[in-house]
Parts: structure tokens; C-alpha cells; sequence
């Protein structure tokens, strides 16, 4: 096997001028430096890059904690990650929820994480983030030195919908919560509870779970109930269009019986007959804002700088009535 001192040899330098050139630290001139990496390329000696890392105390690589791959929405968010990995000399590593995820965070397998998973709690985040080891929370708000929360505006895009279904007329309101422990989902119920007080109306909440199976069967338990509300709020698309599949098999349409919003915009949603109102944000931006941030921390230490990703409400079919 080839080593470095074949190519210092090669070249004619010592060991260190060699480590030098292939790891581009130190001064030594340009046509020495040449002259190694020529040697090595014609060696065929390729760095052990674990073993520089390693003395560096440096990975280059960034790990995304998150709690599914399925659907558009992680997809989206993890394109956004991708699309400036490509352009660093970072490497990416995506753990969805599973046992190696507690090890990897814990003997800091990476330079920096980005959480996107509920179940890693907040005490863990809080306890390992650090200026060698900063985190990105993209589903909590924790206030740290080292640590971004990089949030969606939640009450913005929600705000906007309540004044949608209310201006129409509509007063017989549902709140369809998602995930107990999600972030978003606290936010989106909160904002959405809080508007309707304002305008004095009493709104009922049925506990989700993010899923189509579980917005199909709470429509199914609101229909059989034989006391329809005039519009119905879903925490996310999926749990939208469980709702619709169910009011399609009871013979029933939206808006005109039940009006449906949901959130996140995900591409199913315009194509839908009827489309569905949904509250929408660009999770590549998301996605893209998450990685640079923390790549900006890493190289330069530069500070984070919370901010939220922008929402707006898209009226489309599911929720609009006639006239």
C-alpha cells in the first residue's frame, strides 16, 4: 500500500512538506506543493481522509435527524439541504427515527445536526449543542447560544385562513389537531383557538395524528355525529384529504356542506377534485436557510440568526364558496 512517505520520497521533500501539500495547510511554495500532489496522482495515493478528519477533530459532515422520509414534505425540505451541500465540502447524513440516531448525536459522529424529530427531546438538544457542536431545531423553539430554532410562521398563513372561512360567513367551526408532541401543530391549534375568541366562537377539537387514516376517521365520526360544522381546519394536507375521502363516501361535498383548509401545500393538493385550501411555505427555502446556517457557524462562527419561514394561504376549491 502506498503512504505518504512513497510520495514524499517521490517528490524528494520530507514527510511534513508532504502533509503540507496534500492537506493544503502550511507555508511551502507552490511549485513544491505541485510537485507533490503530481507525485501522489502518479503513486495513485489518496489521503485517508477518516484519519485527518479524526485529527482535525472534524467529520465535514452534517447530520439531519428527522423523523420520516416519507411524503413530499421531507422530501422538499431535504432537497433544500442537498441543494447547498452540493456546493460545500460537507457530506450529509440522514437518520430517520431509529436506534443509531441517540449514538450518532451522542459521540458527536457529526460536525453539526439538524433536528427534525420530535422525539429527540429538547433536554438532549440543549445538553449536547455547543460552539463545536451546533444545532439547527426545525420543530421547537429553544433558546440557546448554539442551537437556531428555524421555525415556520405558523400563525401568519393561520391567521389568514380563519379571516378566509370567517369573511365567507362561516361561524360552525372544527379544529383538527395533528401529533400531540409536534411544534407546529401546537402553534397552528393555538393561533387558530385564539382567533375564534376574538370573535366569540366556541371551537371543537378533534386530536389527529398527522395522518389521512386519521382525518378519514374523525370526518367519519362528525358525519355519523349528524351535527356538521360549516368548515372544518386540518393541522396538515394529509389529515385534509382523509377528511374529503370520508365526506366523498358519505355523499357529501365541500364547500357546500363542509368547507376544508389544511396546511403545508403539498403538490397533491392542487390537483385534487376538489382542490384544497392550504397554507403553504417554500421547504426548500427552509430546508436551504437550516444548512447554511449552520455551515456559516461551522466555517466562521457567525452567530445564528433566527428568523421565521414565511406562510401564506392559498384559497383554492375545498373552501371558497359561490358568489
Amino acid at each position: 500500500m502506498t503512504t505518504i512517505r512513497d510520495v514524499a520520497k517521490r517528490a524528494g521533500v520530507s514527510v511534513t512538506t508532504a502533509s503540507y501539500a496534500l492537506n493544503d495547510t502550511g507555508s511551502i511554495g507552490e511549485a513544491t506543493r505541485k510537485r507533490v500532489l503530481q507525485a501522489a496522482e502518479e503513486l495513485n495515493f489518496h489521503p485517508n481522509a477518516f484519519a485527518r478528519h479524526l485529527k482535525r477533530r472534524k467529520t465535514q459532515t452534517i447530520g439531519v435527524f428527522i423523523s420520516s422520509f416519507g411524503g413530499s414534505f421531507f422530501e422538499e425540505v431535504l432537497e433544500g439541504i442537498h441543494s447547498v451541500i452540493l456546493d460545500s465540502d460537507y457530506e450529509l447524513l440522514v437518520c430517520p427515527q431509529s436506534r443509531s440516531t441517540r449514538r450518532i448525536l451522542l459521540h458527536r459522529q457529526v460536525d453539526g445536526a439538524i433536528v427534525f424529530d420530535p422525539v429527540i427531546p429538547s433536554e438532549a438538544v440543549m445538553k449536547l449543542a455547543s460552539r463545536r457542536f451546533p444545532i439547527v431545531v426545525m420543530d421547537r423553539d429553544v433558546q440557546n447560544e448554539f442551537i437556531l430554532p428555524l421555525l415556520l410562521d405558523n400563525p401568519q398563513g393561520v391567521r389568514e385562513a380563519f379571516a378566509h372561512l370567517y369573511g365567507q360567513g362561516l361561524r360552525k367551526l372544527v379544529f383538527i389537531a395533528g401529533a400531540v408532541e409536534s411544534f407546529d401543530n401546537g402553534e397552528r391549534m393555538a393561533t387558530f383557538l385564539s382567533e375564534a375568541q376574538q370573535h366569540d366562537l366556541q371551537i371543537p377539537v378533534y386530536q389527529g395524528k398527522f395522518t389521512e387514516i386519521s382525518g378519514y376517521e374523525i370526518a367519519k365520526t362528525i358525519i355519523q355525529s349528524n351535527d356538521l360544522p360549516q368548515a372544518v381546519f386540518c393541522a396538515n394536507d394529509q389529515m385534509a384529504i382523509g377528511f374529503l375521502r370520508a365526506m366523498k363516501e358519505c355523499g357529501l361535498n365541500a364547500p357546500h356542506d363542509i368547507a376544508v383548509v389544511g396546511f403545508d401545500d403539498i403538490p397533491l393538493t392542487r390537483y385534487m377534485q376538489p382542490s384544497i385550501s392550504t397554507i403553504g411555505a417554500s421547504r426548500f427555502e427552509w430546508g436551504m436557510t437550516a444548512v447554511r446556517q449552520l455551515i456559516d457557524f461551522l466555517e466562521h462562527e457567525t452567530p445564528f440568526e433566527p428568523h421565521r419561514i414565511p406562510t401564506r394561504f392559498l384559497a383554492r376549491q375545498s373552501s371558497t364558496l359561490e358568489g
